[in-house]
């Protein structure tokens, strides 16, 4: 059997290999469209914030021998207090002025990481395992999908899920869009809105460092892996509508199938068709997707 002139089982392999990139945009793209959307702050240093995740996992399992697992809790709570430092000694001092600034000094941030984890550890990549309870792969008698891929795509959509649900359908959400739009008149409630600012931040933070172990056993931990995919997750968070969180997720779902999909019938406009899809977005909605219209 046949689909667009492709074996099915080619097709479904396409179709998964896709579902993992757009995982990781969806999740990259989640936490930008987090701190823009409650901080307005356009943040360069998330790409960067991604692979500090992918290498603190490394180094957790390579000096200590943390597992996987453990990794998984650790080293986003290691990323989301680097974020909230970067917020408490920086990024406060810019609140009220021009956005460019936020994003020239995260740009900046993005650089100085880059540069340390370079000059720590070379370009070369880090292996990081699968863990073991994720090896192999299952016959689904119309493919072998490896579990560890399965994994990601599962987790990233259900961490999604849970940060949308928390952001727009519970008290805690409501106090942080209150607090973003008039932290005077929350404040006088009793709620702390610079520490439920710096925690925001933070939580951003962590979802990269998040997806920065969920990519680890998948690609190569090294210094430029988060300088390669950040441009591409901005045009994501655009396509899908600045500060629209579901909208984040649902375009990065789709655009990793889109891409996976162009490598194989079209493979030399795959490293630009996120970007054309952009464009023709921005020509016709030029609030994205699922953005508001000012």
């Amino acid at each position: 059997m046949e689909i667009f002139g492709i074996p099915l089982q080619a097709f479904l392999g396409q179709l998964m290999l896709g579902l993992v990139n757009g995982a990781f945009y969806a999740m990259l793209s989640l936490g930008l469209a987090v701190i823009f959307g409650l901080l307005d702050i356009v943040n360069f240093a998330h790409g960067a914030l991604y692979m500090v995740g992918a290498f603190v996992a490394w180094i957790l399992m390579d000096k200590w021998g943390i597992s996987y697992w453990w990794a998984l809790l650790l080293a986003p709570l290691a990323v989301g207090i680097l974020g909230a430092l970067i917020e408490r000694l920086f990024l406060k001092r810019l609140y009220g002025l021009d956005p460019l600034y936020g994003l020239l000094l995260t740009f900046g941030l993005a650089l100085i990481l880059e540069g340390v984890f370079r000059k720590q550890y070379g370009v070369s990549g880090q292996a990081y395992p699968v863990p073991d309870l994720l090896s192999g792969a299952s016959n689904l008698g119309f493919m072998i999908l490896p579990n560890y891929r399965a994994w990601v795509v599962v987790a990233s959509i259900a961490v999604c899920l849970a940060t949308w649900f928390l952001i727009e359908r519970t008290r805690l959400g409501a106090y942080l869009r209150a607090g973003t739009e008039n932290a005077k008149l929350v404040q006088a409630f009793g709620v702390n809105v610079p520490l439920m600012v710096t925690l925001t931040y933070g939580a951003g933070a962590a979802l990269a460092g998040l997806a920065g172990v969920l990519a680890a056993p998948i690609i190569q931990v090294t210094p430029l892996m988060g300088s390669n995919l950040i441009i591409v997750v901005f045009a994501v968070v655009v396509i899908g509508g600045m500060g629209s969180i579901m909208g984040s997720v649902i375009t990065g779902l789709l655009l990793g199938v889109v891409e996976g999909f162009t490598r194989v019938f079209y493979p030399e406009a795959s490293n630009i068709v996120v970007f054309v899809i952009m464009a023709i977005v921005l020509m016709v909605r030029p609030a994205g997707l699922f953005g508001k219209e000012a």
